[in-house]
């Protein structure tokens, strides 16, 4: 698929772009390219464009960058509407709870976690602890003497 598009040229913090058609598997920068249409440079606002050449490239179906598209439609080029190139960040949107006003939060009855947790602890602590079964006493043979010889006595 053929492009017109933006090939960077120039120095560093000097900017200097040559308008190009090219196939859009190509690298921006540095990639081969079937003709050069035109230049812009963005400090001085300074463009020169081949008008013809442009409107056959694009007859043949080459399809410009939004950039160039915006450029083009600047000089009538091209007839349509301009690209936003540049995306606006999006809004972060508050969560539904901040969103709504202090007056409902206030109106929602609020659940006590407090009260939950105690509960959930007493369970645990209502049983008790298993402790050695008391085995029913037996009487010794020296105390069943003992205990008969208080009943004789008394």
């Amino acid at each position: 698929m053929l492009v017109i598009r933006f090939l960077r040229t120039g120095k560093k913090n000097q900017p200097f772009f040559r308008i190009v058609v090219t196939d859009k598997k190509n690298p921006p920068r540095g990639g081969r390219f079937l003709e050069v249409v035109g230049f812009f440079n963005p400090l001085t606002k300074e463009k020169r464009l081949k008008t013809e050449r442009i409107k056959y490239w694009l007859s043949v179906g080459a399809q410009p960058s939004d950039r160039v598209h915006n450029l083009l439609v600047g000089e009538k080029i091209v007839e349509g509407k301009k690209i936003d190139v540049h995306k606006k960040p999006k809004k972060k949107e508050k969560p539904k709870e901040e969103a709504k006003p202090k007056e409902e939060m206030k109106e929602k009855p609020v659940k006590e976690p407090e009260k939950e947790k105690p509960e959930k602890e007493e369970k645990p602590e209502e049983k008790p602890k298993e402790e050695p079964k008391e085995v029913p006493k037996q009487e010794k043979p020296q105390e069943k003497e003992k205990t008969k010889k208080e009943e004789k006595s008394s």
